[in-house]
């Protein structure tokens, strides 16, 4: 008898350790940014402060199945962006896989989307980031993987997103974009968060803060 009520003992308590696993959101409600520098900005969702507050601006790029993407495609959804190339060897296979975890994620969630932003769109025409989409398991309308105006992305990359972390280091447009960043943007195009794209414990957390922003309405 007191060996099966130490074994109901055991099962209730290891139940309980993996429940706590399950990374929870930082905060309650997660804050604004407006620059390079990630301060945070603990506003409000409805403050009057966010009245030209920082946000992603209006866009044109082509996605892998042809189809012109806008910032109609992301009107009341949640979004996570990065930037990355096809043909790149070193961490993009890396980025790539984690954002296939997010995709699965929120395979059945239609209020968040994923969108992939290539720096060699010359090279990244549609067809090569169609067949990239297919190797990857890149699910159409899902997540989307964008080639278009070099000048464009790279401006989207670096004055929009605030995706690299050198700080204070003058860039001119021949100079490579290339970071490891995710990029949290909300429904009314705010950033909320950035994310190491390469780092596990990191892609959780943003799973975790996308929950968060789910319940802001």
């Amino acid at each position: 008898m007191k060996n099966s009520s130490l074994l109901l003992l055991c099962i209730v308590l290891l139940n309980c350790n993996n429940k706590t696993k399950e990374k929870s959101s930082r905060v309650e409600a997660l804050p604004f940014y407006s620059d390079a520098s990630f301060t945070p900005n603990w506003l409000e969702n409805k403050s009057e402060a966010l009245n030209g507050f920082h946000k992603i601006p209006d866009f044109t790029l082509i996605n892998q199945d042809g189809i012109t993407i806008t910032q109609e495609a992301f009107k009341d959804k949640i979004y996570i962006t990065d930037f990355f190339f096809t043909s790149c060897p070193g961490i993009c296979p890396k980025m790539t896989a984690n954002m296939s975890v997010l995709q699965e994620e929120f395979i059945t969630d239609d209020s968040v989307l994923l969108l992939s932003h290539s720096v060699t769109p010359v090279k990244d025409s549609m067809p090569i980031l169609k067949n990239y989409a297919d190797a990857k398991g890149v699910i159409s309308n899902k997540w989307h993987l964008v080639t278009g105006d070099r000048k464009q992305i790279y401006d989207l990359g670096r004055q929009a997103y605030f995706v690299e972390e050198d700080l204070g280091e003058e860039k001119t447009e021949d100079d490579f974009l290339h970071t490891e960043n995710f990029v949290l943007i909300d429904k009314n195009k705010h950033i909320r968060g950035i994310y190491n794209g390469l780092n596990k414990t990191a892609v959780q957390q943003l799973i975790a803060d996308v929950k968060t922003l789910k319940e802001e309405g």
